[in-house]
């Protein structure tokens, strides 16, 4: 049998170091401090030397270098006493220095050094001796070498009864990406339901725009127990490059198409007709371009039959359609554009209750992204637009939390306006509905005085309620927008006011004053609505009744002459301006008089002077009535109610023939 003998390396090893000390002594050994100075100079002497000293033969020192005179060159100065006494003392320093050097040297011990920097090869050389022993000695003993075997045979079938006793998952086995070797079957199913609903998601994509979302927002339930088995069923195919495991589910569709026609919202890119941009100075067309929308029944499809596929790869691409744009090409109304860009685009805001103007205007550039090409004129880009309607509400909502610019209304007013060149446009500020808290003493006829809305308006705004049972403090009434009471569209430049309190008329044109005089407003059974409305309508010579005029068989009637209706009382009943009454019996209403109510609701002016008010008046002028239950809302209104009305100054009607005629 062979015998395996490791060469003993280190007693040799051991020999040289030795070896390496002894030649080192001579090297190490300390000078005398006190010995001569030797000479630098081992070069031949050119002049005679003196004599050589025997001080160190004779006292025995073998070791020291003789001493050395140095020759003085001719014409070399002799050094003082003093110099050579302090050169003297700098060799004995530099003598020390070299002695204390050399001790240092002497005491380091080098197999200490070389063992410490040898440390971690001779262990590395010894691991590699036990290996090669074991090795060796398991090769020529198969009883070892059978026992080996057996025993990695055991462990592993120990390992194997382990998992299928404990039930637990064997390793690298995956599911939904997730990997859940080594749990037992209750903890798998744990930790996989929690994954799922709170760490799983898909993404749905389409190029480079993606929307994460869950697998609760795509309407997938898991059966994370039937998916725990079938990882259990897998047994050892995990190992070693792992084993990935459909999960058992469901699909809602409901849920999903919910989900997607949400995502259908985000994701819809409209088709971009010819366009329009600047390039520094110079104006240049853009082409269209398609655009692109989400097709939600088939990417529906298509999630339903890759499910397993989309779990895995935790990602889809969306199903997407593409939409041509109406106009392609910009040419045909290049000098249209140019035409139009060549001044400011003014924007005008009017607010008939409060008689406030608001001038709007942007710059070029955002102007020009509001012009896109259309079949068959230049017309405006909305999604352009839109913006700008946005900021201007944020504005007058600064002021007035219910105003705001109505977008349908004035996009249409805009494009009207492009299409016809025209470089400005005006808009209308609207009132949204508001809410009105009950407060002691309210009826629902003097909320209407209060908030200058016709009793009809707020029944209508509140329907089921009974108006004939009390109110109670704090109730909270339902108003609708204001802009009910001026339905049609309005003439900015001319207003009439009319002061209940005072019982007197004053009419403006272009914040002038061209009418006023006395008036007779209705009676406080039948009072005369304060509030801001508008002209609605002209009849030369109109009817009208009271119940006080009705007997068992007919109702009689008055003449009206010069009736502008203002408002409805009821529908179908309205109240207005008029002039003289005639009653049935052939008398006047009031005796023809003015300046106290007489009326039943309508605003009554001498005869001559309402045939003025008559003509000047067109429809859509404005009309506001004030009281003490209703305060002014205009700048107007209120000069009128504080008397500054007389110092503004006056001007002759513009037209004192009425368009509505």
């Amino acid at each position: 049998m062979d015998v395996y003998k490791p060469d003993d390396k280190r007693g040799r090893a051991r020999e040289r170091v030795e070896a390496r000390k002894r030649r080192r002594e001579p090297m190490a050994r300390p000078l005398d401090a006190n010995a001569p100075l030797r000479s630098a100079d081992h070069s031949a002497p050119t002049q005679p030397m003196s004599a050589v000293s025997n001080e160190a033969n004779v006292s025995g020192d073998t070791h020291r270098n003789p001493r050395v005179s140095i020759p003085r060159m001719p014409n070399m100065p002799i050094p003082s006493e003093g110099a050579q006494r302090v050169a003297r003392t700098a060799a004995r320093s530099a003598a020390r220095r070299a002695v204390s050097a050399a001790r240092t040297v002497e005491r380091v011990d080098l197999r200490q050094v070389r063992r410490a920097g040898g440390s971690a090869k001779r262990a590395g050389s010894q691991v590699a001796w036990w290996v090669r022993d074991a090795i060796w000695y398991t090769r020529h003993n198969p009883p070892v070498l059978f026992g080996i075997i057996g025993s990695i045979a055991a462990v592993f079938v120990l390992y194997i009864l382990f998992h299928l006793f404990t039930g637990r998952i064997f390793p690298n086995v995956y599911t939904a990406g997730i990997n859940l070797g080594g749990l037992t079957a209750d903890e798998a199913v744990a930790a996989l339901q929690a994954y799922w609903d709170n760490d799983l998601r898909i993404d749905l994509v389409d190029g480079e725009r993606v929307w994460s979302v869950s697998t609760s927002e795509l309407g997938l339930r898991l059966d994370a127990r039937e998916t725990v088995e079938k990882m259990r069923a897998v047994g050892l195919s995990g190992i070693p490059f792992g084993y990935e495991v459909i999960p058992s589910m469901e699909m809602d569709l409901l849920v999903s198409q919910n989900r997607l026609l949400d995502i259908s919202e985000e994701a819809q890119i409209q088709p971009y007709n010819a366009g329009y941009r600047w390039e520094g100075d110079l104006l240049v067309g853009v082409e269209g371009t398609d655009g692109r929308f989400l097709d939600v029944s088939g990417t529906l499809d298509q999630l339903y039959e890759n499910l397993a596929d989309v779990i895995v790869e935790r990602r889809m691409d969306m199903v997407m359609t593409s939409v041509a744009p109406e106009v392609r090409d910009p040419d045909p109304y290049m000098d249209q554009v140019r035409a139009l860009v060549a001044q400011p685009f003014i924007v005008n805001g009017y607010d008939p209750f409060t008689n406030e103007n608001y001038t709007w205007s942007t710059d070029r550039t955002t102007f020009i992204s509001w012009l896109e090409a259309g079949q068959e004129s230049l017309t405006l880009r909305e999604s352009a637009f839109v913006p700008f309607i946005d900021a201007q509400s944020s504005g007058l909502r600064a002021s007035n939390p219910l105003r705001y610019l109505e977008p349908t209304e004035t996009i249409s007013a805009v494009r009207n306006a492009i299409r016809e060149g025209r470089s400005s446009v005006n808009l209308r500020v609207r009132y949204q509905g508001t809410t009105y808290e009950v407060q002691s003493g309210d009826t629902g006829y003097f909320i209407a005085r209060k908030t200058g809305l016709p009793f009809y308006l707020i029944q209508d705004a509140n329907p089921g309620r009974d108006w004939e049972a009390m109110l109670s403090p704090g109730e909270i009434i339902n108003l609708p927008s204001r802009d009910a009471t001026i339905p049609n569209e309005v003439i900015p430049n001319k207003r009439i006011v009319v002061n209940i309190d005072t019982q007197y008329l004053v009419a403006y044109e272009n914040g002038q004053v061209v009418f006023d005089w006395p008036i007779s407003t209705g009676m406080d059974y039948a009072p005369t609505y304060p509030g801001v409305y508008q002209i609605l309508s002209h009849v030369d010579l109109a009817t009208g009744s009271s119940f006080e005029l009705c007997t068992a068989d007919t109702c009689g009637t008055w003449d009206m002459y010069w009736f502008m209706g203002i408002y409805e009382v009821v529908p179908g009943l309205v109240n207005g301006f008029h002039g003289a009454v005639v009653l049935p019996n052939g008398t006047y209403l009031g005796g023809g008089n003015v300046g106290r109510p007489f009326t039943y609701g309508c605003v009554m002016s001498r005869n001559e002077d309402a045939e003025r008010l008559y003509r000047w008046a067109d429809e859509g002028t404005i009309v506001e009535i004030v009281s003490w239950a209703y305060e002014p809302q205009s700048d107007l209104a209120r000069a009128v109610v504080d008397g500054t009305w007389r110092d503004l100054p006056r001007a002759i009607p513009s037209n004192e023939t009425a368009a509505g005629t």
